[in-house]
Protein backbone atom coordinates (compact mmCIF):
# COMPACT_ATOMS: atom_id res chain seq x y z
CA UNK A 1 0.00 0.00 0.00
CA UNK A 2 2.73 2.46 0.76
CA UNK A 3 4.59 1.88 -2.66
CA UNK A 4 1.31 1.75 -4.49
CA UNK A 5 0.44 5.65 -2.09
CA UNK A 6 3.77 6.56 -3.08
CA UNK A 7 3.58 6.15 -6.75
CA UNK A 8 -0.16 7.85 -6.87
CA UNK A 9 2.11 10.98 -5.90
CA UNK A 10 4.61 10.55 -8.07
CA UNK A 11 2.13 10.04 -10.88
CA UNK A 12 0.50 13.17 -10.14
CA UNK A 13 3.83 14.66 -10.83
CA UNK A 14 4.39 12.95 -13.67
CA UNK A 15 0.92 13.68 -15.28
CA UNK A 16 1.31 17.24 -14.46
CA UNK A 17 5.11 17.61 -16.84
CA UNK A 18 3.69 14.83 -19.51
CA UNK A 19 7.06 12.46 -18.38
CA UNK A 20 7.10 8.75 -18.59
CA UNK A 21 8.82 9.13 -15.20
CA UNK A 22 10.83 5.77 -15.34
CA UNK A 23 13.69 7.41 -13.40
CA UNK A 24 11.49 8.59 -10.70
CA UNK A 25 10.44 4.98 -10.41
CA UNK A 26 13.88 3.44 -10.05
CA UNK A 27 15.19 6.07 -7.74
CA UNK A 28 12.10 5.83 -5.20
CA UNK A 29 11.84 1.93 -5.24
CA UNK A 30 15.76 1.77 -4.55
CA UNK A 31 16.52 4.32 -2.37
CA UNK A 32 13.01 4.67 -0.46
CA UNK A 33 11.98 1.21 -0.46
CA UNK A 34 14.85 -0.64 -0.57
CA UNK A 35 14.58 -2.36 -4.11
CA UNK A 36 17.41 -3.75 -6.05
CA UNK A 37 18.44 -2.05 -8.83
CA UNK A 38 18.14 -4.60 -11.50
CA UNK A 39 14.39 -5.22 -10.52
CA UNK A 40 13.69 -1.63 -9.98
CA UNK A 41 15.16 -0.96 -13.78
CA UNK A 42 12.73 -3.88 -14.85
CA UNK A 43 10.22 -2.95 -13.24
CA UNK A 44 10.15 1.08 -14.56
CA UNK A 45 10.68 -0.40 -17.72
CA UNK A 46 7.69 -2.88 -17.53
CA UNK A 47 5.50 -0.09 -16.38
CA UNK A 48 6.38 1.85 -19.26
CA UNK A 49 3.87 -0.25 -21.29
CA UNK A 50 1.11 0.54 -19.37
CA UNK A 51 1.65 4.48 -19.06
CA UNK A 52 2.82 4.99 -22.57
CA UNK A 53 -0.15 2.82 -24.16
CA UNK A 54 -3.18 4.70 -24.02
CA UNK A 55 -0.93 8.21 -25.02
CA UNK A 56 0.27 6.15 -28.00
CA UNK A 57 -3.29 5.41 -28.82
CA UNK A 58 -4.40 8.76 -28.54
CA UNK A 59 -1.43 10.46 -30.42
CA UNK A 60 -2.45 8.31 -32.88
CA UNK A 61 -6.32 9.04 -33.26
CA UNK A 62 -5.66 12.95 -33.46
CA UNK A 63 -3.02 11.76 -36.39
CA UNK A 64 0.37 12.81 -34.49
CA UNK A 65 1.89 9.27 -35.09
CA UNK A 66 4.43 9.13 -38.33
CA UNK A 67 3.47 4.92 -38.28
CA UNK A 68 6.45 4.62 -40.49
CA UNK A 69 8.79 5.95 -38.94
CA UNK A 70 7.72 5.05 -35.19
CA UNK A 71 7.10 1.02 -36.55
CA UNK A 72 11.01 1.26 -38.03
CA UNK A 73 12.63 2.99 -34.76
CA UNK A 74 10.69 0.89 -32.45
CA UNK A 75 11.51 -2.56 -34.07
CA UNK A 76 15.34 -1.30 -34.15
CA UNK A 77 14.91 -0.07 -30.57
CA UNK A 78 13.40 -3.15 -29.11
CA UNK A 79 15.69 -5.67 -30.43
CA UNK A 80 18.55 -3.31 -28.52
CA UNK A 81 16.67 -2.90 -25.34
CA UNK A 82 16.16 -6.40 -24.97
CA UNK A 83 20.01 -6.92 -25.60
CA UNK A 84 20.37 -3.80 -22.90
CA UNK A 85 18.28 -6.22 -20.58
CA UNK A 86 21.07 -8.57 -21.12
CA UNK A 87 23.87 -6.22 -20.52
CA UNK A 88 22.29 -4.44 -17.15
CA UNK A 89 22.70 -8.03 -16.02
CA UNK A 90 25.89 -8.29 -16.13
CA UNK A 91 26.86 -4.85 -14.24
CA UNK A 92 27.37 -4.94 -10.46
CA UNK A 93 24.61 -3.33 -8.55
CA UNK A 94 26.67 -0.42 -7.35
CA UNK A 95 28.14 0.37 -10.51
CA UNK A 96 24.55 0.18 -12.02
CA UNK A 97 22.84 2.53 -9.96
CA UNK A 98 25.75 5.41 -10.42
CA UNK A 99 25.37 4.97 -14.57
CA UNK A 100 21.46 4.91 -14.32
CA UNK A 101 21.91 8.70 -12.09
CA UNK A 102 24.20 9.71 -14.69
CA UNK A 103 22.09 8.83 -17.83
CA UNK A 104 19.22 10.70 -15.78
CA UNK A 105 21.63 14.09 -15.54
CA UNK A 106 22.29 13.15 -19.45
CA UNK A 107 18.09 13.50 -20.00
CA UNK A 108 18.26 16.49 -18.16
CA UNK A 109 21.04 17.91 -20.69
CA UNK A 110 19.19 17.01 -23.89
CA UNK A 111 15.68 17.72 -22.73
CA UNK A 112 17.02 21.12 -22.79
CA UNK A 113 18.68 20.83 -26.13
CA UNK A 114 15.18 19.81 -26.71
CA UNK A 115 13.57 23.09 -25.86
CA UNK A 116 16.11 24.81 -27.53
CA UNK A 117 15.33 23.59 -31.11
CA UNK A 118 12.08 24.06 -30.39
CA UNK A 119 12.33 27.49 -29.70
CA UNK A 120 14.30 27.73 -32.52
CA UNK A 121 12.13 26.08 -34.86
CA UNK A 122 9.53 28.05 -34.20
CA UNK A 123 11.14 31.87 -34.29
CA UNK A 124 12.29 30.51 -37.94
CA UNK A 125 8.97 29.57 -38.80
CA UNK A 126 10.71 26.06 -38.83
CA UNK A 127 7.69 23.90 -37.53
CA UNK A 128 7.12 21.87 -40.69
CA UNK A 129 10.77 20.48 -41.79
CA UNK A 130 11.07 18.29 -44.41
CA UNK A 131 11.11 14.50 -43.55
CA UNK A 132 14.10 12.61 -43.90
CA UNK A 133 13.25 9.26 -43.29
CA UNK A 134 15.57 6.32 -44.07
CA UNK A 135 15.87 3.10 -42.10
CA UNK A 136 19.39 3.76 -41.47
CA UNK A 137 18.14 6.78 -39.69
CA UNK A 138 15.60 4.85 -38.25
CA UNK A 139 17.84 1.87 -36.98
CA UNK A 140 20.54 4.60 -35.42
CA UNK A 141 17.69 5.96 -33.59
CA UNK A 142 16.42 3.18 -32.24
CA UNK A 143 19.64 1.44 -31.94
CA UNK A 144 20.78 3.81 -29.15
CA UNK A 145 17.63 4.79 -27.26
CA UNK A 146 16.78 1.33 -26.83
CA UNK A 147 20.29 0.46 -25.61
CA UNK A 148 20.04 3.23 -23.13
CA UNK A 149 16.64 1.96 -22.23
CA UNK A 150 17.06 -1.68 -22.07
CA UNK A 151 20.53 -0.82 -19.95
CA UNK A 152 19.61 1.63 -17.25
CA UNK A 153 15.77 1.41 -17.20
CA UNK A 154 14.99 5.11 -18.58
CA UNK A 155 12.50 5.87 -21.04
CA UNK A 156 14.94 7.98 -23.53
CA UNK A 157 12.35 10.17 -24.41
CA UNK A 158 14.59 13.53 -25.13
CA UNK A 159 16.72 11.15 -26.68
CA UNK A 160 14.38 9.53 -29.28
CA UNK A 161 12.57 12.94 -29.60
CA UNK A 162 15.52 14.94 -30.75
CA UNK A 163 16.43 12.23 -33.35
CA UNK A 164 12.89 12.09 -34.80
CA UNK A 165 13.14 16.06 -34.61
CA UNK A 166 16.70 16.56 -35.91
CA UNK A 167 17.75 12.97 -38.02
CA UNK A 168 14.24 11.96 -39.31
CA UNK A 169 12.54 15.70 -39.65
CA UNK A 170 9.29 14.96 -38.42
CA UNK A 171 7.51 18.20 -37.54
CA UNK A 172 7.53 18.86 -33.59
CA UNK A 173 3.87 17.44 -32.67
CA UNK A 174 4.62 14.45 -34.71
CA UNK A 175 7.86 13.62 -33.15
CA UNK A 176 5.84 13.60 -29.48
CA UNK A 177 3.44 11.42 -30.53
CA UNK A 178 5.56 8.92 -32.93
CA UNK A 179 7.68 8.84 -29.14
CA UNK A 180 5.46 7.40 -27.23
CA UNK A 181 4.75 4.77 -30.29
CA UNK A 182 8.41 3.67 -30.46
CA UNK A 183 8.70 4.01 -26.54
CA UNK A 184 5.75 0.62 -26.53
CA UNK A 185 7.94 -1.66 -28.45
CA UNK A 186 11.03 -0.46 -26.34
CA UNK A 187 9.29 -0.90 -22.85
CA UNK A 188 8.11 -4.58 -23.60
CA UNK A 189 11.26 -5.65 -24.97
CA UNK A 190 13.16 -4.42 -22.43
CA UNK A 191 10.84 -5.50 -19.98
CA UNK A 192 11.03 -9.35 -21.22
CA UNK A 193 14.49 -9.31 -20.91
CA UNK A 194 14.25 -8.39 -17.45
CA UNK A 195 11.82 -11.04 -16.66
CA UNK A 196 13.19 -14.04 -18.57
CA UNK A 197 17.16 -12.05 -15.98
CA UNK A 198 14.79 -12.89 -13.46
CA UNK A 199 14.05 -9.12 -12.52
CA UNK A 200 10.57 -8.92 -12.50
CA UNK A 201 7.98 -8.58 -9.53
CA UNK A 202 4.54 -8.85 -10.80
CA UNK A 203 2.96 -7.87 -7.27
CA UNK A 204 5.52 -4.72 -7.04
CA UNK A 205 4.96 -4.09 -10.88
CA UNK A 206 0.92 -4.04 -10.44
CA UNK A 207 1.10 -1.50 -7.26
CA UNK A 208 3.83 0.60 -9.17
CA UNK A 209 1.24 1.10 -12.24
CA UNK A 210 -1.85 1.57 -10.52
CA UNK A 211 -0.35 4.58 -8.93
CA UNK A 212 1.64 6.01 -11.84
CA UNK A 213 -1.65 5.82 -13.91
CA UNK A 214 -4.07 7.14 -11.35
CA UNK A 215 -2.16 9.96 -10.03
CA UNK A 216 -1.27 10.46 -13.35
CA UNK A 217 -4.39 11.02 -14.66
CA UNK A 218 -5.59 13.32 -11.87
CA UNK A 219 -2.22 15.85 -12.50
CA UNK A 220 -2.80 15.96 -16.03
CA UNK A 221 -5.44 17.51 -15.31
CA UNK A 222 -3.85 20.83 -13.72
CA UNK A 223 -1.31 21.24 -16.81
CA UNK A 224 -3.34 23.51 -18.72
CA UNK A 225 -3.35 25.83 -14.91
CA UNK A 226 0.30 26.43 -14.54
CA UNK A 227 2.56 28.65 -16.14
CA UNK A 228 4.90 27.36 -19.48
CA UNK A 229 8.07 28.55 -17.30
CA UNK A 230 6.73 26.49 -14.16
CA UNK A 231 6.07 23.73 -16.83
CA UNK A 232 9.36 23.39 -18.87
CA UNK A 233 11.66 23.95 -15.16
CA UNK A 234 9.54 20.97 -14.23
CA UNK A 235 10.14 18.92 -16.83
CA UNK A 236 13.80 19.75 -17.03
CA UNK A 237 14.08 19.23 -13.40
CA UNK A 238 12.26 15.79 -13.30
CA UNK A 239 15.08 13.74 -14.38
CA UNK A 240 17.93 15.51 -12.69
CA UNK A 241 16.32 15.49 -9.18
CA UNK A 242 15.19 11.34 -10.19
CA UNK A 243 19.16 11.52 -10.80
CA UNK A 244 19.87 12.66 -7.15
CA UNK A 245 17.77 11.03 -4.83
CA UNK A 246 19.43 7.94 -6.96
CA UNK A 247 22.46 8.86 -5.68
CA UNK A 248 21.23 9.73 -1.79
Amino acid sequence: MAIALTMFGLGMLLGFVGAGGSGFIIAILTTIFGVPIHLALGTALAAMVFTTLSGAYSHFREGNVSVKAGIYVGIFGAAAAFLGSKIAALIPMQYLQWFTAGMLFLSTVVLIIRLFVVKRMKQTGAAEPSVKFSIKKAAAIGIVTGLLSGTFGIGSTPFIQIGLLIIIGLPLTQAVGTTMLVILPIAIAGGTGYFFQGYLDFVLLAQVVAGTMIGSYVGAKFTRLAPQMILKSAMVLSPFLAGVVLLM
